[in-house]
């Protein structure tokens, strides 16, 4: 009896001596996360922007009870998002100011996640931005900076910018994030269409010029597009290809981007934004080739792409039948939702260098 336990005991010991020494390609996942969040307004006034309507004397009468109550909304949607953990990235649209990140990082539920944050202070007139907010353990800050849009009928025109934000990964290389929100349909899709064109080609001259910098980029492209992935801007200017599960990178190293959401998948929504009852894909993520090429070591999971649609951030839609987006506001009556925007997710993989671990007795 002892000796079958002795040779059990080294038996299990030689297993462990020889798996904790094994060469190990650690990978580690990357959640990234796109979200509109539907104007989310403090209720402090600025003279320099029209927010009247989100002032507690304003049409919405914005409380303070409300204004809080969005932020544990939105804070209850990332932390959902992430799961077991939350994301790593997460671009917003739709902020007024750092004052309204610095209450949602620190005065809410997500305060425990430590999350960073990076804003634009663009010339909208209503003041909403687009923002950034980052896990600083999982994406080494470096640098950013706002870009505005370079308008070709209105040169003077006022417009939110778009958020460049770059920082070291992991696996030591380095990540260009852009976050933006394109000129609105206001006025008409068609009529509209050429400031929406405007920002396409700002992006992509932007985009472009890291290739110059860099010679294999990893960039995140994510924000609302105010069109489609088949609309002229994302599908000419950026000429963002349809990704599948099967895509290839091409052998080239010229710029190539990819959409990530460039079609509707079974079982989800049929877009990220419901109007007079038809649902459409504003909100999308876009990457460079970089991570669909074989040695890439910031990869896609694919099955990880989706609109991300609990049931808390969807009700009854009673005018047109079906589901919608549950909002802060359906017209100007407070409903005390969420956005009227779903979140978009992407999950990614970290290949890390190889190590190896040592056994300790």
């Amino acid at each position: 009896m002892r000796m079958i336990l002795r040779i059990r005991f080294f038996g299990t010991l030689l297993f462990t001596l020889l798996f904790y020494t094994l060469p190990i390609n650690a990978q580690s996942p990357f959640r990234v996360m796109c979200y509109n969040v539907e104007n989310l307004f403090d209720t402090a006034d600025d003279p320099c922007k029209e927010d009247n309507e989100f002032l507690p004397d304003g049409n919405r009468y914005w409380t303070r009870g409300r204004y809080y109550h969005k932020l544990r909304q939105i804070a209850k949607t990332i932390s959902a998002a992430g799961e077991w953990d939350t994301p790593a990235l997460v671009g917003l649209c739709e902020v007024e100011n750092d004052s309204v990140l610095h209450e949602l990082t620190r005065r809410s539920p997500l305060r425990a996640q430590e999350y960073r944050y990076l804003i634009t202070q663009g010339s909208d007139p209503r003041g909403i931005n687009v923002a950034l907010l980052y896990q600083r353990d999982r994406f080494g800050y470096i640098g950013h900076e706002a870009i505005p849009i370079r308008f070709t009928r209105e040169r003077h025109k006022q417009s939110r910018d778009i958020l460049h934000v770059w920082g070291k990964i992991q696996t030591g290389d380095t990540l260009d994030v852009f976050v933006c929100h394109f000129p609105s349909r206001y006025g008409g899709e068609k009529e509209s269409e050429q400031d929406r064109l405007d920002a396409a080609r700002t992006l992509r001259e932007n985009c472009d010029s890291i290739y110059r910098i860099r010679k294999f980029p990893y960039l995140i492209i994510m924000g609302d597009f105010n069109d489609t992935p088949q609309d002229r801007g994302p599908a000419e200017i950026l000429q963002a290809h349809p990704f599948t599960s099967h895509t290839q990178s091409p052998a080239t190293q010229e710029p190539a981007y990819y959409n990530l959401f460039a079609h509707p998948r079974k079982g989800q929504p049929q877009g990220s934004h419901k109007y007079q009852g038809a649902w459409s894909q504003l909100d999308q993520i876009i990457v460079s080739q970089t991570f669909l090429a074989p040695g890439a070591t910031l990869r896609i999971v694919p099955e990880s792409i989706r609109i991300f649609a609990p049931d808390f951030l969807l009700t009854n839609d009673k005018t047109w039948r079906g589901l919608r987006p549950f909002r802060t506001y359906y017209g100007f009556k407070y409903e005390g939702g969420f956005s009227d925007h779903l979140p978009l997710i992407v999950d990614f993989y970290l290949h890390l260098p190889t190590q190896t671990k040592q056994w300790l007795p």
